[in-house]
């Protein structure tokens, strides 16, 4: 059933009592008495008239699904710092320990501390609080329950001209807050009407936004800063970068000047886990990959062309429509190109065509989504086209596995946070696929139309039970799904890496195999070539003797034909020969 709007009302309006109060006494109508009507008046005796005081009621009942929950908490807070110390950093710590190690009451401390830590030591070595008393017991494994997917919320855009949900970004704190952002991305389809806002919504309360976002133009992307929960960035239709501060309202902070900023609208913009929190960078189909300070917005801090001649020209350069960043990877970035072309870059490189390292080449159509499998960063989801493909950076050439192609094109995918494999993708036709490659490959787990109209976007929660998925009339639903999807299963890891190493090392065998085979046809054509030039070394032949030497061929090749179904004659008589002497003995 879905949810269309959300009656609201507040406690204190509920069973509200009676105030009654004293008054003095109003007279509203004198009625005289009339001496004519009682010549009309009959005694009556007895009288009986009953009277109901009871008030009028109507019963109705709900039934409602009862929850059962349980709360459980744990706070932990690393002490013992000062406050000039912060704990975050480990130059500012390694300085505090080595500072606190040098004092003589330090030293002294931890001589009276070892005679209890040396007890204590002892103690567990006594006793294994680990040690298994049921370890020959059958585990029962539970039945496993079939996927699904549970429609939660939906946020629809509040205005009247309806703008497709680009992009969305969770919360990074505790995610009950999603950042959707609106745009018209279809070419001179915007009216004049049309709003530039973007909105956050309360994942609890869809009838309302819970803060606007106005933007100059229609914003394309929008991200959450993963260590200020308060700042967004986002990139612009018109290819400029704003940031917004929560605390300071619904106008942008500061935006980067248009002259210094993309030619085309922003479709990826990410941040930096710097020590600042304020590093950016910002990926666009004009070609440029763009850092930021958000300090300073008026230009950017560095520039790269996707010119894949490596020349950095920008009439050369690759449209960039995705891009992806691994934290444990700060020098090392991709970016997913409107050519089908997966590029590889390192931001550290000492010249900008040192910075373009490789290129993965494999889809028919633009790269939209590009993620890093969280639990195996060197293997990497493309959706372009109508597959899903799963690469290595091992292999340049092909990918390591793909799904089959799709009726409907594929607009964006995710990895699971908590399942390494598992991965969601949504499709034109308004249907979300849930993979799960260790259950199986060549047909999605669990498949779900969510709505009529096309899904463009789509974003996983850190915990992996909700996703949000965007719609082409900006309609964003809210979806729980099954607890098997998104608990991390027995030995997942290790089969996980099992699965993508064997597929690696194939495709070795096969990239290896076809280099071989190029080399030999290369080969080939150059011993031919040599052997065309040889001839005509040899001497002109005159037209005469050339048409006799093919004549010859001609009939030398013929005759062995004639001479091979001759043959062939001969031994079909002898067979049949053979069987009628085997019939009539």
């Amino acid at each position: 059933m879905e949810i269309v709007y959300v009656y609201t009302k507040k406690r204190s309006e509920f069973g509200r009592q009676c105030n009654f109060s004293d008054r003095s006494a109003e007279l509203h109508v004198d009625i005289r008495p009339d001496p004519s009507l009682a010549a009309n008046f009959i005694e009556r005796d007895p009288c009986d008239v009953p009277i109901q005081c009871s008030q009028e009621m109507s019963e109705h009942e709900v039934n409602t699904e009862r929850f059962e929950s349980e709360s459980c908490g744990m706070n932990h807070v690393e002490g013992g710092w000062p406050k000039d110390v912060n704990p975050q950093e480990m130059e500012q710590t390694i300085r505090f320990r080595k500072k606190v190690e040098k004092d003589e009451h330090y030293i002294n401390t931890i001589l009276q501390l070892g005679s209890t830590m040396e007890h204590c030591i002892k103690q567990n070595n006594a006793i294994d609080i680990y040690q298994e008393y049921f370890e020959d017991e059958e585990v029962v494994e539970e039945a496993q329950e079939q996927p699904l997917a549970k429609t939660m919320n939906v946020f629809r855009d509040p205005n009247e001209v309806k703008r497709t949900a680009t992009s969305l970004s969770w919360h990074p704190d505790g995610s009950r807050k999603l950042a959707v952002a609106y745009s018209c991305l279809e070419f001179q389809k915007a009216t004049k009407d049309m709003s530039f806002d973007s909105y956050i919504w309360d994942i609890e309360n869809p009838n309302k936004p819970e803060m606007t976002v106005k933007p100059m133009s229609p914003l394309v992307c929008l991200e959450y800063n993963p260590k200020d929960s308060h700042i967004l960035a986002g990139g612009s239709y018109n290819g400029q970068i704003a940031y917004w501060d929560t605390r300071k309202g619904s106008q942008p902070v500061e935006m980067s000047k248009i002259e210094h900023s993309h030619r085309d609208p922003v479709y990826k913009i990410i941040w930096l886990l710097s020590k600042t929190g304020t590093d950016t960078f910002s990926a666009s189909t004009d070609g440029q990959v763009l850092w930021w300070d958000i300090r300073k917005m008026s230009e950017p801090t560095e520039r790269l062309v996707l010119d894949p001649s490596k020349e950095g020209n920008l009439d050369n350069a690759l449209g960039a429509i995705s891009l992806e960043f691994e934290s444990t990877m700060p020098t090392k970035f991709m970016v997913g190109t409107e050519q089908g072309l997966v590029v590889s870059c390192n931001r550290k490189a000492k010249t900008p065509a040192e910075k373009i390292v490789c290129t993965f080449g494999g889809h028919h159509g633009p790269i939209y989504a590009l993620q890093r499998n969280p639990f195996f960063p060197k293997n990497f989801l493309t959706v372009g086209d109508w597959t899903a493909r799963i690469w290595s950076e091992d292999i340049k050439e092909s990918s390591i596995m793909s799904t089959k192609y799709q009726m409907s094109y594929l607009t964006d995918a995710c990895w699971s946070p908590v399942r390494p494999s598992v991965f969601t993708t949504v499709k034109m036709d308004g249907t979300l696929d849930v993979w799960d490659i260790l259950f199986k490959q060549n047909d999605p787990t669990l498949s779900l139309k969510v709505c009529d109209e096309a899904l463009y976007s789509l974003r996983m929660q850190d915990n992996g039970r909700f996703l949000a998925c965007g719609s082409q009339l900006g309609t964003a639903t809210l979806l729980e799904i099954s607890p098997g999807l998104c608990t991390l299963q027995r030995n997942e890891k290790s089969l996980v890496a099992a699965m993508f190493e064997r597929e690696t090392k194939r495709e070795k065998i096969l990239e290896a195999r076809h280099r071989e085979m190029r080399l030999k046809e290369r080969s080939r054509s150059e011993q031919s070539k040599d052997d065309d030039n040889v001839r005509e070394g040899d001497g002109d032949e005159s037209p005469e003797e050339l048409i006799a030497r093919v004549e010859a061929e001609f009939f030398e090749m013929v005759d062995s034909e004639i001479k091979k179904r001759e043959e062939k004659h001969r031994e079909k008589d002898v067979c049949e020969e053979k069987d009628i002497s085997d019939g009539a003995a």
